[in-house]
């Protein structure tokens, strides 16, 4: 049994390294854009409007401060592992290395929840701004091709339905990614810089047209919500911090930047400055969309069985709608329309390289660690992630998606929290270009945060995502722990590569 706590030698990684097919075309500013990618879109495009209703009310900005300082603990943790070791597969990798093969397989697991799910969860909101788009051109889908079953029944319809628009754009995605990792990049940067215009547009613009009626009271009475026949506590005190557990998701895009470091050109040096700075411009960002947001429109317009359903698909649009500024709503959905594409990409591509490290380690099956010579993605790996999550995301409803992503976030940080310290510990003299300050303080405060933040999540989340990480446990024992290479003696010797110098990396973007 003690072999499953075995931990891969830095020597596999730096061979790992050395012998990658993967291309290093990302400079510092490139990953910043990964992680400004990520970031902004899903907490400001699609769950300003969830945890407004369902969680805090106008409290929504403390929800949005109190995640972003649970992130600063887990972001600097973050931050010295990826100056350690510079390899795709995030937390993942950072844990294998440290503490051993079943805390990285159950961390790996996790992540893969909160990568599938968030893009699941982006790409049922892309559907709601891109129907909203459609509306605004006198083209209108039918509801049954833009909505999953299970909210089309509960609104008292039958027969088939699926959320189409969901399903096309994640095919879209995949067949951008499939092409290489450089022009991925060059269209992120592009959507990044329009996305930020638009989000530093909503918050000026946006601010003439608020009500302050609409914040009174800044934090609503307790209520039970009932919905779909499942009845959850929302608002008060409990719920600004159900809040920030349900928009933690928001926050995702620093950890996409950690597993884009087999493709960093000076990752040791980038990735961390880009995990921080990623970070801080977004938070700040959120703090203001949501005051404007919450102001402009009141929380309980949000509910998708109510006066507007579609609002809590695209919160932000229609909220200049409902001020009368239909002519900014044009703006904001064409803006929220292409960017979130954007997450979908910085998403997908996250959940591809996670399954490549693992794969490289033997502990999921080999098709998924094969790198296209040509384009240097992995192709395959690709194509399955793109199936599946087109298939969930036009399946399911958006809320279930976000919690769900939301527990694989924190579990992920409250992991990679824990064996940073451990590291710190076991193996002083390593070379760190970051260093944590006051690291156990840090560590402490991230564990603590993150795990009191999961606690605080829907029970159905909660129950979910429970049951994700016990099939997890299976399929370790039946299968990853059979066919990992560090069980079988695969890292027994010196890779060849470890004498082979790294090829000349392209110029940055």
């Amino acid at each position: 049994m003690s072999k499953i706590w075995v931990k891969k030698p830095m020597s596999a990684y730096e061979a790992d390294i050395k012998k990658s097919q993967l291309k290093r075309v990302l400079g510092k500013w490139s990953l910043t854009a990964i992680g400004i990618g990520a970031i902004i879109g899903g907490g400001i495009f699609v769950l300003t409007g969830t945890g407004a209703y369902y969680n805090a009310g106008p409290a929504l900005a403390l929800s949005f401060v109190i995640a972003g300082i649970a992130c600063v603990f887990a972001a600097l943790c973050y931050a010295e592992f990826a100056s350690i070791l510079p390899v795709e597969g995030s937390a993942y990798a950072y844990a294998y290395g440290t503490v051993g093969e079943i805390f990285a397989w159950i961390i790996g697991w996790g992540l893969i929840l909160e990568y599938a799910m968030g893009s699941m969860t982006v790409a049922v909101s892309w559907s709601g701004y891109f129907s909203k788009l459609l509306k605004m051109f006198g083209l209108h889908l039918p509801t049954w091709l833009t909505t999953d079953p299970q909210t089309y029944w509960a609104s008292g319809n039958e027969g088939f339905s699926m959320n189409l628009p969901a399903f096309l754009i994640v095919l879209f995605v995949i067949s951008i990614l499939v092409r290489g990792t450089k022009g991925a990049a060059k269209a992120n940067n592009f959507i990044v810089m329009l996305k930020v215009s638009a989000i530093i547009f909503v918050i000026v613009a946006g601010a003439f047209f608020i009500d302050p009626v609409n914040w009174t009271p800044f934090i609503p009475e307790p209520t039970t919500i009932t919905e779909n026949g499942v009845s959850h506590s929302a608002y008060g005190l409990a719920g600004v911090v159900a809040g920030a557990s349900a928009i933690f998701f928001a926050y995702v895009g620093f950890d996409a930047v950690s597993t884009q470091a087999g493709e960093a050109i000076n990752p040791k040096k980038d990735v961390p400055f880009a995990i921080i700075a990623s970070l801080i411009i977004c938070t700040l960002l959120y703090i203001l969309v949501s005051l404007v947001l919450t102001g402009m429109m009141h929380y309980t317009d949000f509910n998708p069985l109510g006066k507007y359903p579609d609002a809590i698909k695209a919160p932000v649009a229609y909220a200049f709608d409902i001020a009368g500024q239909a002519w900014a709503g044009y703006i904001i959905t064409i803006a929220a329309t292409v960017g979130l594409i954007s997450v979908l990409m910085v998403m997908i591509m996250g959940q591809s390289r996670i399954f490549l490290g693992m794969s490289k380690d033997g502990l999921i099956p080999a098709t998924f660690a094969k790198v296209n010579p040509e384009t240097g993605v992995p192709t395959k790996n690709l194509i399955i992630l793109g199936i599946v999550i087109s298939i969930v995301a036009s399946l399911t409803p958006i809320n279930d998606l976000a919690h769900m992503t939301s527990f694989g976030t924190l579990f992920a940080f409250t992991m990679v929290c824990v064996a940073v310290w451990v590291l710190r510990v076991k193996e002083p003299n390593l070379q760190r270009n970051f260093k944590v300050p006051a690291l156990p303080v840090i560590a402490c405060l991230g564990i603590a945060i993150n795990v009191y933040l999961i606690i605080n999540l829907s029970k159905e989340a909660q129950m979910y995502s429970l049951a994700w990480l016990a099939i997890g446990f299976i399929i370790y024992f039946l299968y990853s722990k059979k066919h990992s290479k560090l069980q079988n003696g695969g890292y027994g010797e010196t890779f060849k590569a470890e004498q082979e110098p790294l090829e000349k990396p392209d110029l940055d973007l």
